[in-house]
C-alpha cells in the first residue's frame, strides 16, 4: 500500500501527465487568438467558437436534463426576470423557507438561545482529549467554512446583487438566519449516527444519519431512509464537481485573467490555473480530513481576516452612504415597484445565493462536523450553527455593502467576481493583488473541502476502493471549470447544491424529535451548572 506522500505525489503526477496531453490544443487557441486583427474572422474568433460550443454542449447535455429532473416550478407568475425569463417559485425555494422555519420553531429559536455558548466551544473551553474523533472543534468548524467561505460570497454575492438588485441581500439574512438552526440539526444528527472505525477514521454525515435514523424511528422507514441515503451521497459527490470544484477554478481563473492579463479571455491561462490548482488540490486531498483540518485551520481565519479588513476599509472611507444603502437593501427586498413578480425574483436569488454560500439545509457541512472529537452531538451543531453566521451575515454583507458602496454592481461588462474587483480596486493595485490571493486560496480550500464530501458520498456507495480514482477525476475535473463561462457553472453548482436539501430537509423533519429531546437536555445540564468548561 502506498504511503500518503507516495498517493499524494502519484495524483499530483497524474494530473500533471493528464493536463499536459491537452496542451498542444490549449497552446495552438492561443496562437490563433494572437493572431493580428486583419486575420480571417473565423480565425481569429476560434478561442471565442471552442469556448461557446464548449458552454453550448454542457448547458444542453448536463444542466437543462438536471433542471428538467431535480426541479418543479411551484407556480410561476406573468411577469419577467431582466426582461428574459419569467419569474417563477423553485419547489426547492418553498423546501428552504418551511425547513428554517421549521427547525428554528421546532428547538426554540437555539440560534439565539445558544449563540454565546457556542463562541464558548469554537475557542475550546469544552475541548476533552479524550473524545474520540478525528479534529477539534475550531478545526471541523474553519473546514466547514473553508466549503462555504469563498467564492460563494465573493463571487456568488456581486451575482445576486447584479441580477437581483440589493434586496437580494435581505433574503441572504433571512436565509442564513434560519438556516443557522438547520445547520445546527444536521451536524447534531451527524454525531449522534456517525461511524467511528477502528483505525479512528469517521464516517458521518445526511447518507448515514437518513439511513440510521429512519430505520431506529421504525422498521418500515427503513427502505424510505436508504433511498434518501443513496440520493443524498449520489448529489453530493455531484456537487461536488460542479459548485466545490468548477465554480471555484472558473472564478479565480476568471479574476486572475481580469486583474494580472486585461481580461483577455485566454484559454492558456484558464487552464494555466486549473492546472496548477488540480495540482494543489490533489496534494492536500490525499490527507483526508486531518490534513485538510490543519491546512483550513490555518489558510481559511487568515484569508477572512484580510478579506473583512479591506472591505471594512472600503466601507469606513464611506461612512456615510452607510445607512443609504442599508435603506435601498431594505427597500428593494420587497420591490413594491415591480409587484409580486419583482418581490419573487429578489427572494429566489438571494436564496439561491445564501443557500450557495452557507450551505444551510443541504447537509454537506455535517459531514466534516461528524469528524470533530466530541461526546457531546448537540456541543458539535452548536459549534456548527455558527457558520452560517460568520459566512452570510459577517463576510457576505462584508462584500454587499463594499459592492453597493462603490457601485461596482452597475459597471457593464463585468460578471461575479469581477464586479468585487472593481470595488475593492478603489484602494489601488494593492487591493487588486490581494483580492486575487484571497480568491485563490478561498478557491482552494473549498476545492479541498468539498473534495473530502465527494470522497465520503464515494465511500458510501461504493466502499474504499473507489476513493482513489474518484480522487484522480476529482483533480482533473478541476481544470476543466475554468474553460466554462460563468453561466453554465454556475447553474450546473446551483441545481446540484440546492438538490441536496429535498432528501435532507424532508428526512430531518421526520426524525427531529431525538434532537429535541437530546437539546432540551443539554440546555437544562448548561444551564443547571451539571456542564462546565474545562478550561
Amino acid at each position: 500500500m502506498l504511503r500518503p506522500s507516495a498517493r499524494g505525489f502519484e495524483i499530483g503526477a497524474l494530473a500533471l501527465s493528464m493536463c499536459l496531453l491537452f496542451l498542444p490544443v490549449a497552446a495552438a487557441q492561443v496562437e490563433t487568438a494572437g493572431e493580428p486583427a486583419t486575420a480571417e474572422a473565423g480565425e481569429a474568433s476560434e478561442p471565442a467558437g471552442f469556448q461557446a460550443a464548449f458552454n453550448e454542449w454542457f448547458t444542453e447535455k448536463i444542466n437543462k436534463p438536471i433542471d428538467d429532473v431535480l426541479y418543479f416550478k411551484v407556480f410561476k407568475t406573468d411577469h419577467t426576470w431582466n426582461n428574459e425569463e419569467q419569474v417563477a417559485l423553485p419547489l426547492i425555494v418553498v423546501v428552504l423557507v418551511i425547513g428554517g422555519l421549521f427547525f428554528t420553531f421546532r428547538y426554540g429559536f437555539i440560534n439565539i438561545r445558544l449563540f454565546r455558548h457556542s463562541i464558548q466551544v469554537i475557542r475550546g473551553k469544552f475541548d476533552r482529549p479524550e473524545d474520540r474523533g478525528e479534529v477539534s472543534h475550531f478545526q471541523a468548524l474553519t473546514s466547514a467554512l473553508s466549503a462555504t467561505v469563498g467564492l460563494g460570497n465573493i463571487a456568488g454575492v456581486a451575482v445576486a446583487m447584479s441580477v437581483g438588485g440589493p434586496g437580494a441581500v435581505f433574503w441572504m439574512w433571512f436565509t442564513a438566519f434560519f438556516g443557522m438552526s438547520m445547520k445546527f440539526t444536521s451536524c447534531t444528527f451527524a454525531q449522534i449516527y456517525r461511524r467511528v472505525h477502528d483505525d479512528g477514521r469517521v464516517m458521518g454525515g445526511p447518507m448515514v444519519y437518513l439511513e440510521e435514523g429512519m430505520k431506529e424511528l421504525s422498521p418500515w422507514l427503513a427502505p424510505i431512509g436508504k433511498i434518501f441515503a443513496i440520493v443524498f451521497a449520489v448529489l453530493v459527490i455531484l456537487a461536488a464537481f460542479g459548485a466545490g470544484n468548477m465554480f471555484q477554478g472558473n472564478q479565480t481563473a476568471s479574476l486572475i485573467d481580469h486583474t494580472f492579463f486585461g481580461g483577455g479571455d485566454s484559454i492558456a491561462v484558464k487552464f494555466g490555473v486549473g492546472l496548477i490548482m488540480s495540482i494543489l488540490a490533489g496534494a492536500v486531498l490525499i490527507g483526508g480530513i486531518r490534513r485538510i483540518g490543519e491546512v483550513t485551520a490555518r489558510l481559511v481565519p487568515l484569508m477572512c481576516l484580510f478579506y473583512c479588513g479591506v472591505c471594512l476599509t472600503i466601507i469606513v472611507m464611506n461612512i456615510t452612504e452607510v445607512p443609504g444603502v442599508f435603506a435601498g437593501i431594505i427597500t428593494s427586498a420587497f420591490n413594491p415597484g415591480a409587484m409580486f413578480g419583482g418581490f419573487v425574483g429578489v427572494l429566489v436569488q438571494g436564496m439561491r445565493r445564501a443557500a450557495f454560500s452557507n450551505e444551510a439545509g443541504l447537509g454537506s457541512a455535517a459531514i466534516a462536523h461528524a469528524a470533530a472529537r466530541t461526546e457531546e452531538p448537540v456541543r458539535e451543531g452548536v459549534v456548527a450553527m455558527m457558520g452560517p453566521f460568520i459566512d452570510t451575515i459577517v463576510v457576505c454583507s462584508m462584500t454587499a455593502f463594499t459592492i453597493l458602496i462603490t457601485e461596482a454592481h452597475l459597471e457593464t461588462g463585468l460578471e461575479g467576481v469581477q464586479i468585487t474587483a472593481v470595488a475593492f480596486s478603489q484602494l489601488g493595485l494593492f487591493a487588486d493583488y490581494g483580492l486575487c490571493l484571497a480568491v485563490f486560496i478561498f478557491a482552494y480550500s473549498t476545492m479541498i473541502a468539498w473534495g473530502y464530501y465527494g470522497e465520503r458520498g464515494v465511500e458510501y456507495l461504493f466502499g474504499l476502493r473507489a476513493i482513489l480514482p474518484y480522487r484522480v477525476l476529482y483533480v482533473l475535473t478541476i481544470a476543466i471549470g475554468p474553460l466554462l463561462s460563468l453561466a453554465a457553472v454556475l447553474d450546473f453548482g446551483d441545481k446540484l447544491l440546492l438538490a441536496l436539501a429535498f432528501p435532507n430537509i424532508i428526512g430531518m423533519a421526520v426524525i427531529s424529535k431525538k434532537v429535541k429531546i437530546m437539546t432540551d437536555d443539554y440546555v437544562r445540564r448548561l444551564q443547571s451548572g451539571e456542564m462546565k468548561p474545562v478550561r
